[in-house]
């Protein structure tokens, strides 16, 4: 059943009233984002430093909103090569304090930076000796104060017109954590197949992981006909192997060149080709676009879609053909 605007709610559904208010909360944010660039300086470099020397991991805790921010700036630093995990501080009084060793970095969030339950747990952390960074908007505050890296991510005002739901504030510590993720990257020279090692399932992994190698056609699966092949065995080989195409080798199986579905057509167009007695060698394209088996499956679709083709034959340095695939084979393995 839908809900029913009460009449003094709908007379203030005014689009450019609607249109007005969205538009000043993303200046707003805009404005907070902004704000933390020329703050990103010594006390940033010195957070990067305690991180990278970490021999454990990040732990991010944060209450409330800060605390949903924590934990996306968990996963983040998680899946960039940062190992991390997120402690609810309330929880953390309860227990699970045992899950933060003397090895580990702390890395607090509190926007006013005086939350009852993160700053209950600080003496705690500090008796043990681990590193705490903090993020809040406010370098006076008692959390800043028992910091060993405070990060300034304070704002001018909130999105929210009361100024009490927190919104730029979040805004700003979330993109204080990239920072601080992206930067840990780029110095552990974390790389593409570094994160599709956290990413294996779903469409990010395939991309970052699977090569040509896992998905062509190899061995007897391979179409391929000697270049005084005529026009029928050659069509025979097509469609034995299902592959809308045949590489055409030499004895020693390097490639010469390449019979497809489209050379047909233009064959079979030309009047003066004599289809019964012309051979594979006289119609196939020469110069074909090849790949190497240990490209990613990815570069084999991009190869595709450039030069408008549905399949690809792979050769090793010597320019034998060692397997073949087509878009359909791409599309199985879900790779586009």
């Amino acid at each position: 059943m839908n809900a029913r605007i009460a009449p003094s709610a709908a007379a203030k559904l005014d689009p450019d009233a609607l249109v007005r208010s969205a538009r000043t909360v993303v200046a707003t944010e805009a404005a907070a984002i902004r704000a933390l660039e020329p703050r990103i300086g010594a006390e940033f470099v010195a957070a990067c430093r305690l991180i990278l020397g970490c021999q454990g991991r990040v732990v991010v805790t944060g209450m409330g909103k800060s605390g949903h921010i924590g934990r996306k700036i968990a996963a983040t630093l998680a899946s960039t090569g940062t190992p991390a995990f997120f402690v609810h501080p309330g929880e953390a009084s309860h227990g699970d304090l045992g899950m933060i060793l003397p090895q580990d970095v702390v890395l607090a969030l509190s926007n006013s930076g005086e939350t009852d339950e993160v700053l209950f747990i600080l003496p705690v952390i500090k008796r043990q000796g681990i590193p705490l960074v903090a993020i809040t908007g406010n370098p006076r505050s008692s959390l800043a104060g028992q910091a060993d890296v405070h990060l300034d991510a304070s704002i001018s005002a909130e999105a929210c017109p009361l100024g009490l739901a927190p919104t730029a504030s979040t805004t700003a510590a979330l993109v204080m954590g990239d920072a601080l993720a992206i930067a840990l990257l780029e110095a552990r020279g974390f790389t593409s197949e570094d994160f599709a090692r956290s990413h294996p399932a779903g469409s990010l992994g395939r991309r970052l992981l699977l090569h040509i190698g896992d998905v062509m056609h190899a061995g007897a699966g391979i179409p391929a006909v000697a270049p005084d092949a005529s026009l029928t065995e050659a069509l025979m080989e097509m469609t034995r192997k299902h592959l809308g195409m045949t590489a055409v080798v030499d004895a020693e199986g390097r490639l010469l060149g390449v019979f497809t579905d489209g050379d047909l057509r233009r064959a079979l167009d030309d009047e003066q080709v004599d289809l019964r007695n012309v051979r594979v060698a006289d119609l196939m394209t020469r110069n074909p676009k090849t790949i190497g088996a240990d490209k990613l499956a990815i570069e084999a679709a991009q190869l595709m879609e450039k030069h408008q083709i549905h399949a690809l034959l792979v050769v090793d340095e010597a320019d034998r053909v060692v397997g073949a695939l087509n878009i359909h084979d791409l599309l199985r393995a879900r790779v586009v």
